[in-house]
């Protein structure tokens, strides 16, 4: 299972909607997720049709070890499981002060059901405080929405800090993945300019041993679309309000990126037999082979579980129209500075289905 922690500690960047429009995109490709509300405002929860009040568990009680992680995960669309949050979410920080461990409860929780799902995703609040840490401490990727605004770039260094940290302290498997580009306008010049700063950022990143050195800005950024924003009201994915709007586009392709992203150790049938081949060209074909599959090797290990085969592909018009997508690069640090989940929930989940399905 990939668990990815979608983290930016700046409110209103589009983390919410891009977990729940994200999975919502992969789940419908038939893949098994997870997504986690550990926002006590609850957004994750609202967004995919609960109400937050009408939770009676969820988040604050796996946290607080008062309930099971797969007891308390609701199926809310198909292949889709949602782990709910409430205003007792707030109370989680205070209560765990003096628990031992306090920063791994949540990674202790979904080890219990890792072999169940192929995708979790993490809501994280907006700051950097106990619950943003378990996240971090149970996530291997990280997915930082982020607004080309300059604004919006203050708190960036702050977050990656951050992450370096945990990824020296708690959990040595953590790396930036990416960065997508929310509410990015095509006619504006400075959305631009802030996106040539931050590659040019992770480009000095490269070869070092930091937690963003592998980090690329995804070759797909998320237009400016008012539907985006209605759907929440809703109850609904994008999918489900308006499937055919740039906000649905831009999703998708998110989706197939980060389904991509991960490849397993190449398997190449396509090379000539041994007996075929002329023993010089063997040797040559053996080391092709050997570099071939460095990616492969660097996930496994980095205990990256590699994405189920499904036969969906970025869309080649949006390679050819938009940034390229990223390079394979190798592993590194910076400067200092199918079956579906068994009925443990079936019973629960029909019982809190939206009306929508």
């Amino acid at each position: 299972m990939r668990t990815i922690a979608v983290l930016n500690q700046k409110g209103g960047v589009g983390k919410t909607t891009t977990v729940v429009n994200t999975a919502a995109a992969l789940a419908a490709a038939g893949s098994k997720v997870v997504v986690i509300d550990l926002d006590p405002q609850a957004h994750l929860t609202i967004h995919l049709g609960l109400e937050p009040q009408t939770v009676e568990s969820g988040s604050y009680e796996v946290l607080t070890q008062s309930a099971g992680f797969q007891e308390e995960i609701l199926l809310v669309r198909p292949n889709l499981w949602l782990l709910p949050a409430n205003i007792n979410l707030v109370g989680a920080e205070s209560e765990l002060v003096s628990v031992v461990g306090r920063e791994t409860i949540l990674r202790e929780a979904i080890h219990t059901v890792e072999d169940k799902f192929d995708y979790s995703f993490i809501d994280c609040p907006p700051s950097l405080g106990l619950l943003t840490l378990n996240a971090l401490a149970a996530a291997e990727e990280v997915l930082i929405p982020l607004q080309p605004y300059f604004l919006a770039l203050q708190g960036f260094g702050k977050l990656l800090q951050t992450i370096e940290l945990v990824n020296k302290r708690i959990n040595p498997a953590l790396k930036v993945n990416g960065i997508l580009l929310c509410m990015f306008d095509t006619r504006a010049s400075l959305p631009k300019e802030v996106k040539a700063d931050i590659e040019q950022f992770l480009d000095n990143a490269r070869g070092t041993n930091c937690a963003w050195a592998q980090a690329r800005i995804l070759p797909v950024y998320i237009r400016r679309n008012i539907k985006l924003a209605e759907a929440p009201s809703y109850g609904k994915t994008i999918f489900e309000y308006e499937q055919n709007c740039h906000g649905a586009e831009d999703y998708k392709k998110v989706a197939e990126f980060i389904h991509t992203q991960v490849q397993p150790a190449p398997q190449l049938n396509t090379q000539p037999d041994a007996a075929e081949v002329p023993e010089d060209q063997n040797v040559q074909t053996l080391e092709q082979m050997k570099e071939l599959s460095a990616v492969g090797e660097a996930a496994q290990q980095q205990n990256i579980s590699a994405p189920p085969d499904t036969n969906q592909r970025p869309d080649t018009d949006a390679e050819q129209n938009r940034d390229k997508p990223p390079i394979t690069i190798k592993s590194i640090p910076q400067p200092d500075s199918q079956a579906p989940p068994s009925e443990f929930t079936q019973t629960r989940a029909n019982q809190n289905q939206p009306e929508s399905q």
